[in-house]
């Protein structure tokens, strides 16, 4: 899904509202750094001018200082030197202020885009997850959604800055010596072509880099989430070519978008040399000509590298810059995907089903064109109890994912208590279900919240329930000093042999049963 570049930018606004305050503080502290940088070179100039020279003081320093000090030109040294001082001293606190205040504005803004995506993700469906697979989705929370944080602080932000800093330099520099200025912003009209031919490359090439790193990641998550199955067919070596080759492929995409980003940098970077060699020209002949002093060319020549420095900010960001509203571009159409199993408006509420379910007519696709359960008809009594047989792939699985709404039928209904399922809050349905899955899912969190899954609120059942589960899951005493976490669970479920005598790892076949809470299981 493409978003032109003023859409995905308002796009970017509405995301960082919350901290306007503080992006028009970091905006207002580099504008600040604007007339400090104007009086970076003046110590320069007085010390040529009105120190080494015999040009008088400028008019500031007559009417604030006694007349014994600009008339010594030690004293007017001092003051030059004093001068250099302060305004040094006064940049580093801007920039000391500066940074602080651009780190936790762009940390807290990615924090909170990063949490917006994450959620959304977890309510898509799973036909979703299953089409994108899960590398995908990771990449895009963990790395596209940095692209918000660097076009909102480190990107858009100095190229305000630099814009007006530009428009300072030049009115300045033209204060001075009107031909001058004139000559230096001839080069501008070229710079802004070369901006624009470069654009298009930069943000194809940007795509090719964001989808290459995405199928290398892809690769690791599938090899090591199935290890056991690697090794099992001596696989390590395929596999390993395999993740070079596409991380091949990515090394040699970054390594053409920095080509890239380099040839359009020369090109900058030549044409800015250019624009300086016609002004050292020019303002030579004019300080021949008496029509402009020493000083004020220094001064000049210093003030054009402020001039130019935006020009090549610009240049310089140019890749970069492309690269993040790419990322923005994958990050948004994450936001802008609906899910598959909507919740109805109304949803009717459930807090205890009794357990009567109702297929009728149900048929189910996963694919267009390749039906997986077609025109399936039966009904469970409340309390009863019902196994599902089949051959691999007959729909065991799909039957249930159907009756959790993780998928919606093509067509036909299924009834919980004579209403549809369609009917019910999400929420409220999925939580009538206790599911045992045939492969143990641990989370990466204590014993105490895994025990606690199902519903981490209930807390009054849960010492006695997670003391039952300690004790069969490992005979062994956990070590002292082991906290109740993912090393403590490690220890635990990773040594040895568990009590039923199978090794860790291997999974005895059974069914995934799913009860409802009108019907505990035994």
């Amino acid at each position: 899904m493409h978003h032109p570049d003023l859409a995905l930018f308002r796009r970017l606004l509405q995301q960082a509202r919350p901290y306007c305050v503080h992006v028009i503080a970091i905006f207002l502290l580099g504008l600040l750094a604007t007339p400090l940088g104007l009086l970076t070179p003046l110590p320069l100039k007085i010390i040529v001018d009105n120190v080494i020279g015999t040009h008088p003081p400028p008019w500031f320093l007559s009417r604030t200082l006694p007349a014994s000090a600009t008339r010594s030109s030690t004293g007017v040294l001092t003051t030059a030197v004093v001068l250099l001082l302060g305004v040094a001293a006064l940049e580093n606190l801007f920039a000391l202020a500066n940074s602080f205040l651009r780190t936790w504005t762009a940390e807290k803004l990615l924090l909170d885009f990063r949490v917006r995506l994450f959620s959304h993700l977890q309510r898509l469906s799973l036909g979703y997850h299953d089409a994108k697979g899960t590398t995908d989705s990771v990449y895009r929370i963990q790395y596209d959604t940095a692209s918000m944080q660097y076009l909102a602080i480190d990107g858009l932000g100095p190229f305000v800055t630099s814009a007006v800093t530009l428009l300072v330099m030049f009115y300045v520099t033209f204060r001075i010596d009107a031909q001058l200025a004139m000559v230096a912003m001839v080069i501008s009209p070229v710079l802004f072509m070369l901006s624009m031919a470069y654009r298009p490359r930069f943000r194809k090439r940007s795509k090719e880099v964001k989808q290459l790193e995405s199928s290398s990641m892809a690769v690791l998550h599938e090899v090591l989430s199935v290890v056991r199955v690697v090794k099992a067919f001596g696989r390590e070596k395929h596999e390993e070519n395999r993740y070079v080759h596409k991380s091949q492929a990515g090394m040699w995409a970054r390594i053409q978008l920095d080509l890239l980003g380099g040839w359009y940098g020369l090109l900058v970077g030549m044409t800015t040399a250019l624009g300086t060699a016609c002004v050292l020209w020019i303002g030579v002949a004019h300080v021949r000509a008496r029509t402009l002093t020493l000083g004020s060319l220094l001064l000049v020549v210093s003030y054009l590298g402020q001039l130019y420095a935006p020009l090549k900010t610009i240049g310089r960001k140019a890749t970069s810059l492309q690269s993040h509203w790419v990322g923005l571009e994958r990050a948004f159409s994450v936001l802008d995907q609906l899910p598959d199993v909507p919740e109805r408006p109304g949803a009717v509420a459930l807090v205890r089903a009794s357990g009567c379910i109702v297929f009728q007519h149900v048929t189910f696709a996963y694919e267009e064109n390749h039906l997986v359960l077609q025109d399936i008809c039966f009904e469970v009594p409340r309390g009863a109890r019902v196994g599902i047989a089949g051959r691999t792939g007959a729909g065991k699985t799909t039957l249930l994912t159907l009756l959790t709404r993780f998928y919606d039928p093509t067509s036909g209904q299924i009834l919980l208590d004579g209403v549809d399922l369609r009917d019910y809050r999400l929420a409220d349905l999925r939580s009538q279900f206790a599911i045992v899955l045939q492969e143990p899912v641990l989370f990466s969190t204590s014993i105490t919240e895994n025990t606690r899954l199902p519903n981490c609120s209930r807390r009054a059942r849960g010492p006695s329930f997670r003391g039952r589960t300690a004790t069969h899951l490992s005979g062994q005493s956990v070590p002292e000093g082991c906290p109740d976490s993912s090393a403590r669970r490690t220890y635990q479920f990773g040594r040895h042999e568990n009590r039923s005598g199978y090794p860790k790892g291997d999974r005895t076949p059974h069914a995934r049963p799913h009860y409802l809470h009108g019907r505990s299981p035994p």
